[in-house]
């Protein structure tokens, strides 16, 4: 997992840009209006998710296009994944210790 995808999605602004890129491709002024901030600074923030490869571009006629790349957000929900195992194991102890607390409550 490489560490600026998440280092690119740890900001809130770069974030809500994701979120509205689920919908499908949006153009800089498309983003800025959603989001009610200026193009520059959102074409600040989509530089760093280019760079990142979170986003990929389509230029066309004087406009361009944003659209999420799924691979890196793949491969945050695989690392996420491992993690996964971890706490299902960790509950399921704090299960069994939970009724054993109750049996030995009952009697």
């Amino acid at each position: 997992m490489d560490i600026t995808t998440l280092s690119a999605l740890a900001d809130p602004t770069r974030l809500q840009i994701v979120e509205l890129l689920r919908e499908g491709s949006l153009t800089v002024g498309e983003i800025a209006d959603r989001l009610h901030i200026r193009q520059p600074q959102v074409s600040k923030h989509l530089k760093v998710l280019n760079e990142s490869h979170i986003v990929e571009v389509r230029p066309e006629a004087n406009r361009r296009f944003y659209k999420l790349r799924p691979e890196p957000l793949q491969e945050m929900e695989s690392w996420l994944k491992t993690f996964h195992s971890l706490w299902e194991d960790r509950l399921d102890r704090l299960d069994e210790y939970l009724q054993e607390l109750q049996k030995d409550h009952l009697n």
